[in-house]
């Protein structure tokens, strides 16, 4: 048994999409969430920044607040620095949401399928999705679209309005039409939480949500390393490097009948 946190960060509230999932399914694990929120958003920044940036979140996350593991609930981290981080934390296993949700769409899908990937810039530019699905499964049919908007617009809570609905338009209309998309995998931890509106535009369309789908592998790897908790008289705590009032919000909606408490860390940057 280790009762110590389990670290999950994203460049700002996308990724505490993952959180209630792995509430339900391990509620006894305690939580320390990271949203980069001074910084967001990553998708549209170079390489090297995104590296650095998840660096400075990893070591808050191992060096302060001790956690056992480091579940990257961001695509496009887990695009760019996943391996990186792995070898400046040989200690703490460290999770990528991109593999778990590959896995799921080569078990889901055949040869008959056309799968759409959208996500940030950098995911789609690093070509991680395709990547990672044809490793599981060859031969399967992988397009994708880069999706830029939707991260600033959902941190500013811009969503249950018609300007939300015009930008799904904008991006995924002509790219399901014309690529016959029957699949579509939300490849950034912000998109599900527009995934409501995403399935009532395109309602033929099966959606997959990675921020589920790195639960299993979290279950997997606390198993196999002997690390379940077995405590669950704590509260989680969900740090962000700015606050506001929409970030605020957002914890209050995802988390609604949970018990989180908020706390405030300001990296140094």
């Amino acid at each position: 048994m280790d009762d110590r946190p389990i670290g999950f960060f994203d460049s700002g509230l996308g990724g505490l999409t993952c959180i209630p999932y792995l509430l339900k399914a391990l509620p006894q694990e305690r939580i320390i969430y990271y949203g980069d929120t001074a910084r967001t958003p990553y998708g549209s920044k170079a390489p090297s920044t995104i590296r650095a940036f998840a660096s400075e979140i990893a070591g808050f996350l191992a060096e302060t607040q001790g956690v056992k593991m480091i579940a990257i609930a961001c695509n496009t981290v887990s695009a760019i620095a996943l391996e990186e981080l792995r070898r400046q934390r040989p200690g703490i296993p460290v999770l990528g949401i991109i593999s778990p949700a590959a896995r799921t769409v080569a078990e889901a899908c055949t040869e008959k399928n056309r799968i759409g990937v959208i996500g940030t810039k950098a995911t789609i530019a690093s070509e991680a999705y395709p990547k990672e699905i044809l490793a599981c499964r060859p031969g399967l049919d992988v397009r994708q679209q880069a999706c830029p908007a939707f991260v600033p617009l959902i941190e500013e809570g811009i969503i249950q309005n018609q300007i939300m609905d015009l930008t799904i338009d904008f991006y995924l209309s002509r790219f399901i039409e014309y690529n016959n998309i029957d699949t579509l995998v939300l490849g950034c931890t912000h998109y599900p939480i527009i995934r409501g509106h995403i399935e009532r535009i395109y309602h033929d369309i099966r959606v997959i949500n990675p921020s589920r789908e790195i639960v299993t592998k979290i279950k997997y790897e606390l198993a196999a390393r002997e690390l379940f908790a077995s405590d669950s008289k704590f509260s989680n705590d969900i740090y962000a490097s700015d606050f506001s009032v929409n970030f605020v919000q957002m914890i209050d909606h995802i988390f609604e009948n949970t018990d989180v408490r908020v706390s405030f860390k300001n990296l140094e940057h």
